[in-house]
């Protein structure tokens, strides 16, 4: 089974254009960023790998935003009314997990 080399990575920032208080995630879904130390508010994000899901609001309930590579110097690119995001997760294929999956024998 391959996993993707490239790995999720994603960067976090308080304030628009990649400004203010920063935290990095590597492959790990964040149920709450503030359990993690960081504020609800999320002003820009930079994604270096995979695709990531920010949520509204903890638990991963809220509005959702698909977060694939590149930068975001604005909550408004991805797509938000305001700068909050309270938790997020990995979009992971669908191969890495073994329910609903068929594998092919010789």
């Amino acid at each position: 089974m391959m996993s993707d080399p490239q790995d999720h990575k994603i960067c976090l920032y308080e304030c628009a254009n990649f400004e203010g208080r920063k935290m990095e995630v590597c492959d790990e879904d964040i149920p709450s960023l503030w359990s993690y130390g960081f504020q609800d508010r999320v002003g820009s994000i930079q994604v270096t790998g995979g695709t990531w899901v920010g949520y509204q609001y903890p638990g991963y309930r809220g509005y959702q935003y698909v977060l694939e590579l590149g930068p975001f110097k604005h909550w408004n690119e991805w797509g938000a009314h305001h700068p909050q995001i309270q938790s997020i997760r990995r979009v992971r294929d669908m191969q890495m997990h073994r329910r609903g999956c068929f594998e092919l024998t010789a």
